[in-house]
């Protein structure tokens, strides 16, 4: 298969999370995505992770997770030669993806107006925590900060016990996939007029904008939305429900759905109670119809529930551990997870995963395995028409 973005050269000069996320669906695409790196340090997300070993050659889990398909060179930007390898790099490439502080680019000598001069078809996307302009700009920020500042925390959680923090890095997966979107139409718009552009990507204000209805609550009635633990704010019956043996989500939206929820259940006697009559009525008397509902459910397992509720086109599904969510048949056959060499003597082979979209059929999965730190330095340097002799030289002056 033909990758989307084949012939597509990406520089990635980010760590961490965010930005390494949007690279890597971007890779995943087929574009050439080469990951610049410290030398001597690399990505901090090389010592992430819970195994040790993997931590310890510089290849842990959260780099793996995000890198493989990614060239590595190492450069110091800090130093001449260092500096005169990215110019290089930068002449070459169709997109710059950074997500340092606002500024530090440009104190390096590589603003954006000198970034045109160079390239003027570069596409540049910084990713940050708030933002390239306002009175947040210069912060550092994490997942967790910008989680508590854009009111996601705060709507998350049950009424007595929040606020509470998602229990993954949403924030900076979103800012990812905002990236990734952003300079892939910027692609699209250059390829018809030959120009750049620069593109500003707030992990803040992505968090608000993909809180959805949450936030068009708040601006178009003015009311808070509240903490409704596994409820669904908008309707009932529509949340996580007690079954014989767990936890059953359900999302009967609708009077058809509800009425065949109460079928299936043996309670049809609820479609004529006057308490829940209607959706509005259903939201007002929520927990009287959560306790008649459990209680029939009550009477079989979660799995059973979820098999007979697809039969009648009630959206129903178990609440599976992450471990039982990978290993779904519907995960396995979709080719969602791909497996990776990391060349290390303690360790061969390891899982990763791809990428949601398929195209023409094909699931996307990485390329190439996981760079290790300055893996190919040479080499890309040699692309760039340095000499053998020029490589050692700018090694032994540690600019690489």
């Amino acid at each position: 298969m033909v990758g989307l973005l084949d012939g597509v050269r990406v520089l990635d000069v980010t760590t961490v999370l965010a930005g390494p996320f949007a690279a890597y669906q971007l890779a995943l695409l087929g574009a050439d995505v080469i990951k610049i790196e410290i030398p001597g340090t690399g990505d901090l997300a090389r010592d992430m992770g819970d195994d040790e070993y993997l931590k310890s050659e510089a290849m842990g889990a959260a780099f793996i997770a995000q890198n493989s398909a990614k060239r590595s060179i190492t450069i110091d930007l800090k130093r001449a030669g260092g500096r005169d390898v990215f110019t290089r790099l930068v002449a070459s490439a169709d997109v710059l993806l950074e997500n340092m502080r606002p500024g530090v680019l440009d104190r390096l000598g590589f603003s954006w107006d000198r970034l045109r001069e160079l390239n003027p078809r570069l596409v540049y996307c910084a990713v940050s925590g708030f933002g390239q302009t306002g009175p947040l700009a210069g912060r550092a920020a994490y997942d967790q900060i910008i989680q508590g500042l854009a009111g996601m925390a705060d709507v998350t959680g049950h009424p007595e016990d929040g606020p509470l923090r998602v229990g993954f890095p949403i924030c900076d997966t979103l800012g990812g996939y905002a990236a990734a979107m952003a300079i892939a139409a910027a692609l699209v718009r250059r390829n018809r007029d030959g120009v750049g552009h620069f593109l500003d990507v707030s992990m803040l204000e992505t968090a608000l904008t993909a809180m959805g209805w949450v936030v068009s609550e708040q601006l178009i009635t003015g009311r808070d939305a509240g903490r409704h633990g596994n409820d669904n704010a908008a309707s009932s019956p529509s949340g996580t429900f007690r079954t014989g043996d767990g936890p059953l989500n359900i999302a009967a939206n609708t009077q058809v759905q509800f009425e065949a929820l109460c079928d299936v259940l043996g309670r049809t006697d609820l479609v004529a109670d006057a308490r829940f009559a209607t959706r509005a009525e259903r939201k007002r008397h929520r927990a009287a119809l959560t306790a008649e509902l459990e209680s029939a459910l009550a009477t079989a397992s979660a799995a059973h529930w979820e098999a007979r509720l697809a039969t009648v086109s009630v959206p129903a599904g178990r609440v599976l551990s992450l471990g039982e969510a990978l290993s779904q048949a519907q995960i396995q056959r979709r080719g969602l997870v791909h497996e990776v060499d990391v060349h290390l003597p303690s360790r061969s082979r390891v899982s990763v995963l791809g990428s949601a979209v398929h195209v023409d059929g094909a699931s996307l999965g990485p390329s190439s395995d996981p760079p290790r730190l300055g893996e190919h330095t040479g080499a890309i340097l040699n692309e760039l028409g340095y000499s053998d002799n020029d490589v050692r030289t700018l090694r032994d002056e540690h600019a690489v």
